[in-house]
């Protein structure tokens, strides 16, 4: 099985996310799509987030109509911050040797990675797709990481990926950008303007019943 994990607060989830992960899913011929919301995510500990539960039924609703993309829980039912080495950890544990997991996060995410929990571990327990936006030039882990840690990677030209010490690789991949964020819809709702065509109808429709996003 060759599984991507895709995490994120989707605060709402919309059609940036679900674009990328259908792209992703084609491009690595990836089995299934896993959609992991945070719970207490470590760089928002002080903003204000909807509940897990809205959240989740959101996610629920956008991806129903795809049986590539799934669900998981798993970030919600730990105790604490809510940190993606743990997640990881915890998918590779339980389906052991019978699953070949890709770790996905944009690319401005990718460039603070070394703020994150255990970062250097989480690099080379698993694939990793760093997806970019257009225009990106790719220098590799120059700049992102210490230089004595990307020493450690090698450039593979079969596969455009970065070969780390455990077999595993960092893929640095261009998906179509679409320049829609949840912050923007959360103000639009909250302004009382449309948002019709940034999320899918379903997710518009619960926002706008369970009243989301209003002062």
């Amino acid at each position: 099985m060759k599984w991507g994990l895709l995490g994120g607060t989707f605060d709402p989830i919309h059609f940036g996310h679900l674009r990328c992960a259908v792209e992703i899913l084609e491009i690595f011929d990836l089995n299934r799509i896993v959609f992991i919301p945070a719970t207490k995510p470590p760089h928002k500990l002080d903003a204000k987030i909807t509940s897990f539960s809205h959240r989740e039924q959101m996610i629920r609703a956008a991806i129903e109509d795809n049986p590539s993309f799934s669900f998981s829980d798993v970030e919600n039912q730990r105790q604490g911050v809510s940190y993606s080495v743990d997640t990881v950890d915890y998918f590779l544990e339980k389906y052991l040797d019978n699953l070949e997991l890709y770790f996905i996060l944009g690319q401005d995410a990718f460039h603070a990675i070394h703020t994150w929990k255990d970062w250097q571990r989480l690099l080379t327990l698993c694939n990793i797709i760093v997806m970019t936006r257009p225009g990106y030039e790719n220098k590799g882990l120059s700049g992102i990481v210490p230089e004595d840690f990307a020493a450690r990677f090698e450039y593979d030209d079969k596969v455009n990926g970065l070969r780390g010490p455990t077999g595993h690789y960092i893929y640095f991949t261009g998906v179509t950008f679409l320049d829609i964020s949840s912050s923007k819809i959360r103000q639009w709702t909250n302004e009382g303007k449309s948002i019709k065509y940034l999320t899918p109808s379903v997710v518009r429709h619960y926002i706008h019943k369970n009243k989301l996003y209003q002062d």
